[in-house]
């Protein structure tokens, strides 16, 4: 198996996967494909037309996982673009029977934000010039290997927020290209926003938050939809921070 892999391939050779890594994916295929209810459209199109790839990284808690996810999305950054344009990168993380009986939505929020933040050591190329360094901006996005990302963290802690709810840590990156078509200023992007919303009404527990807002508007923080809350609340700062390279020992 390679770094990434595809839903063909998974399909194909799943009983030759770890335990841990069937059930991920499995819990997976069936949220996005089983019904036509996950609110999402464009990540269930993705997953059926095999334009996602996966990849399985061991326990967030330890470095070797930043490390490994570092390799992962600089190889999917190097070749997002001929995949599709319903692509993401899906990143299931090995979770321990540990994290799941004592993290809380606060802990995962925690863990979350302290992998961004080690992963960046791992990235040899400078921050997109286009993209300003301050979370605080209404046009920051996470980036890596040169490519601005939307990340979506999904946890076993969420409860009403069912969109947000995955068996084990999960993170998705979208590149920020694949939302040039769906945006506030097409007709397309709008008409897909409202269908999104419907459908999120119906899926969760409660309804959508409101931090769920336009990329680029003034009033708009991208980081504060990476990890949502299970309630209305959300972080009055942005916990990320660009950590000091650790590229020599990376390239080791």
């Amino acid at each position: 198996m390679g770094i990434l892999v595809e839903k063909t391939w998974l399909d194909e050779h799943m009983e030759s996967l770890p335990l841990w890594q069937q059930k991920v994916y499995r819990s997976f295929s069936s949220m996005l494909a089983d019904t036509n209810t996950y609110p999402c459209v464009p990540a269930r199109q993705g997953f059926l037309s095999n334009q996602l790839r996966f990849t399985f990284v061991s326990d967030p808690r330890k470095e070797g996982a930043a490390k490994q996810l570092a390799t992962a999305l600089r190889e999917y950054g190097n070749g997002s673009r001929e995949t599709g344009k319903y692509t993401s990168l899906v990143v299931f993380f090995e979770t321990p029977a540990v994290i799941k009986a004592n993290y809380t939505i606060s802990d995962y929020r925690e863990l979350f934000w302290s992998v961004l933040n080690h992963v960046t050591a791992y990235d040899e190329q400078e921050w997109p010039a286009d993209i300003p360094t301050d979370p605080m901006h209404h046009t920051w996005e996470f980036c890596f290997h040169g490519e601005p990302y939307f990340a979506f963290c999904a946890t076993p802690e969420h409860c009403l927020r069912k969109s947000r709810q995955f068996p084990a840590f999960f993170i998705a990156f979208q590149p920020r290209w694949v939302f040039e078509d769906l945006n506030d200023h097409t007709r397309f992007g709008r008409k897909m926003k409202k269908v999104i919303r419907q459908r999120l009404a119906n899926y969760d527990e409660i309804a959508a938050h409101p931090d769920l807002k336009w990329y680029g508007k003034a009033d708009n923080h991208e980081w504060k939809q990476y990890f949502l809350s299970d309630d209305t609340s959300s972080p009055s700062s942005c916990p990320f921070m660009r950590m000091k390279s650790k590229l020599t020992s990376f390239l080791k």
